[in-house]
């Protein structure tokens, strides 16, 4: 079944349910029941319009029960999302609005969403950004996430932000030789990035990335906290800049 056809069951049994608590359906005799029915889906039939109009209550319910659902778990685990001590963070590290971002460098998506975030980083002086390593699409993602972190940890801020930038741009293979290759081009040393690429701290970083992706129900990149707010998927940074928009009204 699809999404459609999902949304239309669903809305037609919220009309359902409306119109049978309103006629006092379990109070009904069989044969008052079975007119009552018939009722409805000739209404329904003529009327289909009413459907549509269902459907949209429905979908509007479900966004603000969505709505809330994210704001607890971003209430929940606010500090981690923004400051937990090890991702990186660009933009002004001591702006008043913080944007995190899920990504995965394998992600075409978040390769979309690059350059879309830095427009929006751009436009606004009082944003920071903060990067979390989530490696979801196999092998060559989690050692693109790996290499990263191992520059973060042992090359510091600079570098990690140039090599980041190259892995965003870079659609090729991924492996030991071509990130050896983006590390150099960053500014950055290959064989330290290498020798570090096993290391306990970055096993531990990924892991807790990973945790908390999934205390945040985040199962696809990119994912974001924008202030208070999650946006889960890509958007250009005109609708990241909203989300931005609001956060500033809400200090």
């Amino acid at each position: 079944m699809n999404v459609f056809k999902t949304i239309l069951v669903a809305g037609m049994a919220l009309l359902g349910a409306t119109f049978a608590q309103a006629a006092g359906l379990e109070n009904m005799t069989d044969g008052e029941r079975d007119v009552f029915r018939a009722e409805v889906r000739a209404y329904l039939l003529g009327n289909p319009e009413v459907i549509l109009e269902a459907i949209q209550v429905l979908e509007e319910r479900q966004a603000q029960v969505d709505a809330q659902s994210d704001l607890d778990l971003v209430q929940a685990n606010f500090e981690e999302l923004t400051r937990d001590g090890f991702s990186w963070v660009g933009g002004n590290p001591d702006g008043a609005i913080t944007i995190v971002e899920f990504s995965d460098y394998r992600c075409a998506f978040c390769k979309r969403a690059h350059p879309e975030i830095q427009a929006v980083l751009d436009a606004n002086d009082d944003v920071r950004f903060v990067m979390k390593e989530f490696p979801i699409l196999g092998e060559d993602s989690t050692l693109a996430s790996k290499s990263a972190i191992s520059v973060l940890t042992q090359q510091g801020d600079d570098v990690y932000e140039a090599f980041h930038n190259l892995l965003m741009a870079h659609n090729g293979a991924v492996n030991v030789k071509t990130l050896s290759s983006l590390v150099v081009k960053a500014g950055g040393d290959a064989d330290l990035m290498v020798a570090h690429l096993d290391d306990p701290v970055v096993e531990q970083i990924i892991a807790k990335n990973r945790d908390l992706a999934t205390r945040m129900k985040i199962s696809g990149t990119p994912s974001f906290l924008i202030g208070t707010e999650m946006l889960r998927g890509f958007a250009p940074a005109a609708a990241m800049q909203e989300f931005v928009d609001r956060a500033r009204s809400q200090l």
